[in-house]
């Protein structure tokens, strides 16, 4: 009898015992959200979460083990699934990164990856490392190198997934920030601040007649050099508009300078395009009710003060002192903040 009871239990336990789970359960609660969903993806997924009025939210997911993509409408932060997790994640999104935590089985993969993030951003500042030579920029990149190699070997617990994959994209991350910031150091031993500007004369006016460089002299000027067709710059139109305004009483003139040459108009000859792109230029910024001084560039890409500056990308912002020399060839975009730090150090 004895011997009954006790696979009768033994079964009962067997019978009793869960199953893994084929699933992930992510659940939370955010702060001042953005949308009312969470989009959980990667090239090959996607799942979009209800994010409730309160800001929690709550679901299944069936996932291949990896990294995956979390967007709130605004802003993305990567987290780690795989099936079995259950994770509950808070964030305000007010300070995003600084904010997320994870808790629950499996959330120590997200934590990792979060602190990744951070310490990315604190080491490849990019405003101080623009401010390096390339002899200091290559030894810095080694030491960044460096620290973040040592992180990932450190956290051994981490899932291989995850640490493979960041120690096999470091040194191509890296190599990505080098060629970009070497550009901006070359341009700034080409074009260095307190160097006399590159000059127009006599560009066409939106508003009638021409314009120049010396016509602006005894105040600053600051160029947005675009066109009607870069998506970047027409991002830009709304703060440079409210840029202008907040110091449109200040020693700073705003100049837009368009190099629409007839890129997508399509024409029997060159000078009917060049008609159209110009006829297209004076369409947008009346629609769009732009200010400041808008000239047109006359040979677009090919004009000289455009080749000066270097300019092969699109938006470019460049500042120029009362006397018509450069105080950056690249300055900050209008919706950067550090272009009113810059203005107010200036005591503009």
């Amino acid at each position: 009898m004895k011997k009954i009871l006790l696979g009768a239990f033994a079964l009962a336990a067997i019978a009793c015992k869960q199953e893994p789970k084929d699933y992930v359960t992510l659940s939370g609660k955010i702060t001042d959200k953005n949308s009312d969903s969470l989009l959980i993806r990667t090239r090959t997924y996607s799942k979009t979460i209800k994010v409730n009025d309160d800001g929690t939210f709550s679901d299944t997911l069936k996932v291949e083990p990896g990294i995956y993509n979390l967007f709130d409408g605004a802003e993305s932060t990567n987290i780690f699934l795989k099936n079995g997790f259950e994770i509950d994640i808070a964030l305000d999104t007010k300070e995003f990164d600084e904010s997320i935590t994870f808790t629950g089985s499996g959330a120590e993969h997200s934590t990792f990856l979060a602190k990744n993030a951070l310490m990315q951003e604190e080491l490849l500042d990019i405003d101080a490392l623009g401010e390096l030579n390339m002899e200091a920029l290559e030894t810095e990149l080694n030491g960044i190198k460096t620290k973040l190699s040592d992180f990932y070997t450190a956290n051994s617990n981490i899932d291989t997934l995850i640490t493979n994959n960041l120690n096999k994209s470091l040194e191509p991350m890296l190599n990505s920030y080098k060629r970009y910031l070497a550009q901006g150091i070359a341009l700034k031993e080409a074009l260095p601040k307190g160097a006399p500007s590159p000059t127009f004369e006599n560009f066409e006016n939106v508003k009638g007649g021409t314009t120049s460089l010396s016509d602006l002299k005894g105040k600053y000027v600051y160029v947005d050099v675009w066109a009607t067709w870069c998506g970047p710059c027409k991002a830009e139109i709304p703060s440079l508009k409210a840029l202008e305004a907040e110091y449109h009483d200040k020693n700073i003139q705003f100049v837009s300078l368009s190099v629409d040459d007839g890129r997508g108009y399509r024409a029997d000859t060159k000078e009917e395009s060049a008609e159209l792109a110009k006829a297209g230029w004076k369409k947008m910024i009346a629609d769009k009710a732009l200010g400041g001084i808008q000239i047109l560039s006359p040979n677009g890409w090919q004009t000289d003060f455009v080749q000066n500056y270097k300019i092969n990308g699109i938006p470019r912002f460049i500042l120029i002192d009362p006397d018509g020399n450069i105080v950056s060839a690249d300055a900050p975009r209008p919706s950067s903040e550090k272009i009113k730090t810059l203005f107010n150090e200036l005591s503009i």
